[in-house]
């Protein structure tokens, strides 16, 4: 075996038994990524990893990611991963010279170790190594677009960062992977607070459920030493506006088009009546994490003292009126 270590959250570094640490909210998938000694070829201005980034070297988002002996974290997955209630192991990329024979490794290897299902968050993919991926033992697959538009794509992760990354050469890369995974196995992610409009947040998600891609929200996280990190969080009332629109898209109860938006692109309507918004956004999960499914990302977006953007539980009763005032449905 080539690879010798591997990175994982410290959440999971925890339930797996690799480190002690008290945790307020459990994964419920170990998040692992590719090591790699120097930093990500790739420059996206929100990242830890970029190549101009000064942020520690550990970090993806606000998250400690330490490396471990690979041996070390296949054996724990074999022996714990269940009872320590872990459902999925998530595997992030990172853009490095001959990254894609590390990345089959590590998936060949986890499938022998354990019976996981194994997502993928990866940078543009030829249609062979998605094909050998899958192979490996890889379910899903998610080609993080980030930005809502061409236009913020190019400022934050395409040619505006000197980046090799485009917009079309990323939804091209989505098409593969349906190819390749199929319709409801490929997800995206969509970063909230860049600079997009709701209505321009709120198209994107559309556009990505029609092409049957799924889209996991987060929040804008400023993290020192990269070049985003005096960029402010995203409103949260806004960012609840967006996280209601996205379930109700994804459960099939409204569409874009028949959501309205004020002069600013504000949402100001979202195609249901009030009685039955409110009751959706009752029950609390449109402001869970959203993305594969038992994914949590436990304070990814943010610290455990809050305020949460995306809930790694169930929202409280008390959680639920706060956000509903949010809202303006209480």
């Amino acid at each position: 075996m080539a690879l010798r270590l591997v990175r994982a959250s410290i959440g999971t570094a925890a339930v797996l038994g690799l480190e002690r640490v008290a945790l307020s909210a459990r994964p419920t998938t170990a998040y692992l990524m590719l090591y790699h000694e120097g930093r990500c070829l790739a420059n996206c201005a929100f990242c830890p990893q970029a190549r101009g980034s000064h942020a520690r070297p550990d970090l993806l988002s606000r998250i400690a990611w330490p490396p471990y002996e690979l041996e070390r974290v296949l054996s724990a997955l074999s022996a714990r991963a269940r009872q320590a209630g872990l459902k999925r192991v998530c595997v992030q990329v990172l853009l490095y010279p001959r990254f894609h024979l590390d990345l089959l490794e590590l998936v060949s290897a986890i499938s022998g170790a354990c019976d996981l299902p194994i997502s993928i968050s990866t940078q543009p993919l030829a249609a062979r190594w998605m094909e050998a991926l899958r192979t490996a033992g890889a379910e899903r697959i998610s080609i993080p677009m980030d930005a809502a538009t061409p236009e913020l794509f190019s400022a934050v992760k395409g040619r505006g960062r000197g980046c090799p990354y485009t917009w079309e050469g990323h939804m091209r890369a989505l098409r593969r992977a349906l190819s390749v995974f199929g319709r409801g196995a490929v997800g995206t992610h969509l970063i909230v607070g860049l600079g997009e409009t709701e209505r321009e947040a709120v198209r994107f998600i559309q556009v990505m459920y029609d092409m049957g891609i799924y889209v996991g929200l987060f929040a804008f996280t400023p993290v020192r030493g990269t070049a985003l990190e005096s960029w402010p969080r995203p409103d949260l009332a806004s960012y609840r506006r967006v996280q209601l629109a996205r379930h109700l898209i994804a459960e099939g109860l409204a569409r874009y088009e028949q959501m309205s938006f004020d002069a600013s692109g504000h949402l100001t309507g979202f195609g249901l009546p009030r009685g039955e918004l409110a009751e959706v956004a009752a029950t609390g999960l449109p402001f869970m994490t959203s993305g594969c499914p038992s994914c949590n990302r436990p304070y990814y977006n943010e610290p455990a003292r809050g305020p949460l953007y995306n809930y790694p539980f169930r929202p409280s009763e008390r959680d639920v009126e706060v956000i509903l005032a949010q809202l303006g449905l209480s």
